[in-house]
């Protein structure tokens, strides 16, 4: 007999939830399907091979204070705020496929009059006036044990948001990771002025009992009472660590190029695992040897604003007869690795 458990997130921290996600999908029992109802507050969500800074625009994220969360599954990047609802169907299900936890959503939007379609390989679209627009996109996981299948559903993002930290800058990467593909997206408040996360909660809740023909009670997670599963907080500590949302990233080439009063300085970077492991700059300058201690410094050290701007602060003090040449170039590589 199939049990099920219905769970919501009261914690808008994507480390948590997607935590709490993860703990579930580890350690669900045989014959069983759960679905958990979640959001995220300011976040850009990356998939398991992707590049943080290929996919998003990190300056603008640290500047603003907009998290960033790797999840498990594969797929493309995503922003979340309070204008998201999110959902998760996990299951243990001898016959459970991602076609059926897809009907539960379409369904549960037709209950509070939503009609969608499913398009591609994981989207949902509506028509509206300017024609098909995704509003939901999903990613799948499995195991021989059990199956995942999360998304997102867009009531009033901010769009602009999600355009303004998805951008990358404009920089010469190469990776082997994988690249988003942008969709032309559309908020389910074009078609439904009113539409809450609650009511949206509401109509995955009843489709979700209407397939599986029984009804459980909800369970409330905050970040205080997970604490008390075993293993939970060893999960919570991987998730919101820097060497998995950004030192998961795999290996990947950055050039930088720029011209000073002063010379051409051409930088590269080879990055694995979000440390520099390789440096090398060109230059035509006529005292070249700051430079090229320079490269040798940041051999080592994590790819992020912090860890690069101590070590030209450092690089500077032995070179103070080219002080101000050396700011005018710390300011360009600090501004531009982001």
């Amino acid at each position: 007999m199939c049990c099920l458990r219905l769970l919501f997130s009261n914690s808008y921290d994507p480390w948590f939830n997607l935590s709490l996600e993860e703990y579930m999908f580890q350690n669900i029992p045989k014959k069983q399907s759960i679905l958990f109802l979640w959001r995220n507050q300011n976040t850009v969500v990356i998939g398991r091979a992707q590049n943080a800074w290929k996919e998003c625009n990190t300056r603008r994220m640290e500047r603003d204070g907009i998290k960033l969360a790797r999840r498990s599954s594969g797929g493309g990047a995503v922003f979340h705020d309070l204008g998201n609802t999110c959902f998760t169907f996990i299951s243990t299900q001898e016959h459970y496929n991602k076609n059926l936890s897809t009907n539960i959503v379409l369904n549960g939007l037709s209950r509070i009059g939503i009609k969608a379609i499913f398009s591609g390989r994981n989207d949902l679209v509506i028509n509206t006036t300017e024609g098909e627009r995704k509003i939901s996109g999903s990613a799948y996981r499995k195991t021989p044990r059990c199956q995942f299948h999360h998304g997102t559903l867009l009531l009033h993002v901010d769009i602009d948001k999600l355009t303004y930290y998805l951008n990358p800058d404009l920089k010469k990467l190469k990776t082997k990771g994988i690249s988003s593909v942008r969709s032309r997206v559309a908020n389910l408040n074009t078609l439904k002025p009113d539409i809450n996360h609650e009511e949206v909660c509401q109509g995955l809740t009843e489709a979700f009992f209407e397939h599986y023909r029984m009804r459980v009670t909800p369970e409330i997670f905050s970040i205080e009472n997970a604490y008390h599963m075993p293993g939970f907080s060893d999960q919570f500590n991987k998730q919101r660590d820097w060497n998995w949302n950004f030192g998961n990233t795999p290996i990947f080439t950055h050039q930088l190029d720029t011209q000073f009063d002063w010379g051409n300085v051409t930088l590269y970077f080879n990055i694995k695992r979000g440390i520099i492991d390789y440096c090398r700059i060109f230059t035509d300058c006529l005292e070249p040897d700051p430079l090229e201690m320079l490269a040798k410094k940041l051999v080592g050290i994590s790819y992020n604003t912090t860890s690069i701007s101590y070590c030209c602060e450092q690089w500077i003090k032995n070179w103070p007869q080219h002080k101000k040449e050396l700011l005018e170039a710390s300011d360009w590589l600090i501004k531009n690795i982001s």
